[in-house]
């Protein structure tokens, strides 16, 4: 067991025995900021692999019942090395913000483990594309992509309005990329796991 899993453990422990319940109401607001890394599928394309991407997110959740929310999650751009799968070599790299839009249930527990599942849609739109190594001077463009998106995530309270979070993610990304000199176009299937800790705070 690693010691990110352990911590996270320890504080789920820490605040469902040292703190009483407090139910989510309708009407009430979450907001979470902290860390999130998009982590690409292994096998993007035949000819390209793009690595993983680590940047600041937040998201906010709105209660419409004390089970049933819905959340808007947004990001500071992700930055991803796109790499050849023949040898590894780096040839271009690109930037990415993947708001995502999600339906959630969150589990009623009667403790401060509050764990919840959503489903919903995403957009992801590229930009900054840039070239190195074999395809320097080429121009690199990626469609931007929509698709469906579910999670898994719980929250530990530490006060009334003050919460951890971790979350996981799948997202379906899957785009076109073009470089007109060569020519060549190719599908990429990024299809990511995004896994977040954050710190939060309810309305």
């Amino acid at each position: 067991m690693s010691k990110f899993t352990k911590l996270i453990l320890s504080i789920a422990a820490l605040t469902v025995i040292a703190l009483p319940a407090q139910a989510y109401e309708k009407g009430d607001w979450l907001v979470r900021v902290g860390a999130g890394m998009v982590d690409p599928k292994s096998d993007n394309s035949p000819i390209a692999s793009v690595d993983s991407g680590t940047s600041l997110i937040v998201n906010g959740t709105y209660f419409f019942t004390p089970n049933i929310g819905f959340e808007v999650l947004a990001a500071w751009p992700f930055s991803h090395d796109i790499e050849l799968v023949a040898d590894g070599t780096k040839v271009g790299e690109t930037k990415h913000l993947p708001p995502t839009f999600s339906l959630q249930y969150h589990f009623t527990t009667n403790t401060n483990f509050r764990p919840y599942a959503g489903v919903g849609l995403n957009y992801t739109t590229f930009f900054d594309e840039e070239t190195t190594g074999a395809l320097a001077g080429t121009s690199l463009s990626l469609d931007d992509s929509f698709g469906l998106a579910a999670q898994v995530g719980a929250d530990f309270d530490v006060s009334d309005n003050l919460f951890l979070n971790v979350d996981i993610r799948w997202i379906n990304i899957e785009t076109e990329a073009d470089i007109p000199e060569v020519p060549l176009s190719f599908d990429v299937e990024i299809d990511p796991m995004v896994y977040s800790i954050a710190v939060g705070w309810k309305f």
